[in-house]
């Protein structure tokens, strides 16, 4: 019995299983749907499936750079449990997603999951439901940015943050020196400690800044203080206002959190850093991922649970 992509997509819908997956099963099946999703549960993959409804907003955040090949991922895969983001099965799975993704530069996460898996003949959707049934929680790629260049990275609190941070080295073998790794280094964790929105005052868009400059003239104008002043002052209060904004939103321009090692800008840290070194050096990109964030997590009902176990007893 022949069958369409359609009928792909139905079992997909069906049972939660990938496309690739979906489609063995009905070219097993002959195109039966009910035989289809008979031979993907006998498998073990309609159970992969039915955990793929609870909600995963653990894990581990995790940069990955090939200094060889000059290339960055920043990858987030999400667990149920932070218990379960701990297993070496899971890291090693987590690693092997970076690898290939710097292999094979899939277009998306959709992309992403029809891959081989780092230096195997299993697609990377087939190996994250083989490791869903050999842990017992849901598990699910969610997210990844790639970087090109002199990257330096950083992992927070065991993956709950992960940061690449990428320059521009005008003498390139200067980055292979120690001075180099510690800077970035440095650099990597102010962004992982500030969080900063935007590189520099350049990347802020347009709309932010007139968004911020009309809560500033409305400020401004309910305060007594504002009242007699001057037009040009009141604009010179305001740009002074803006440069507050960028200081401490701007990567670039924030002040440098370690204070022991250098009393200045992040810009003017890696300036002196690079003077140093004998050479000139530019932060030109950064990457922030924090696990879980804007991922919605299920609060726990003590009192609803107390209450369900009592039903049982």
């Amino acid at each position: 019995m022949a069958f369409t992509a359609q009928d792909v997509k139905a079992l997909r819908e069906k049972t939660g299983v990938g496309m690739m997956e979906c489609k063995k099963a009905l070219v097993e099946a002959d195109g039966d749907m009910d035989k289809a999703v008979d031979f993907l549960r006998e498998r073990g993959l309609a159970a992969a499936a039915k955990k793929a409804t609870r909600i995963a907003a653990e894990g581990v955040v995790l940069p990955y750079y090939d200094s060889e090949a000059k290339k960055g991922v920043v990858v987030e895969v999400n667990s149920e449990t932070d218990f379960v983001a701990k297993n070496e099965k899971f890291m090693s799975f987590v690693e092997g997603v970076a690898k290939t993704i710097l292999a094979t530069n899939p277009a998306d996460v959709e992309a992403l999951k029809e891959e081989k898996f780092d230096g195997t003949d299993r697609t990377v959707t087939e190996t994250l439901n083989d490791l869903v049934l050999s842990i017992g929680e849901n598990m699910k790629v969610r997210r990844f940015e790639r970087m090109d260049g002199i990257v330096s990275t950083y992992i927070h609190g065991g993956g709950s943050v992960g940061v690449m941070v990428g320059f521009d080295v005008a003498d390139e073998s200067k980055a292979a020196t120690a001075e180099f790794d510690a800077m970035g280094k440095n650099v990597a964790m102010q962004i992982a400690a500030m969080s900063p929105a935007y590189l520099d005052e350049a990347s802020v868009p347009a709309e932010v800044v007139e968004h911020e400059k009309t809560i500033l003239a409305a400020q401004m104008k309910e305060d007594p203080k504002m009242a007699s002043k001057p037009e040009a002052v009141l604009a010179k209060i305001a740009a002074g206002k803006m440069g507050k904004y960028y200081k401490e939103n701007c990567l670039v321009d924030q002040e440098f959190v370690r204070s022991d090692l250098f009393d200045g800008t992040v810009a003017k840290y890696v300036a002196d850093a690079a003077k140093k070194l004998g050479g000139t050096i530019e932060v030109v990109e950064c990457i922030r991922y924090e696990r879980g964030e804007g991922v919605e997590k299920k609060a726990d009902d003590f009192a609803a649970e107390v209450a369900a176990m009592a039903k049982g007893n």
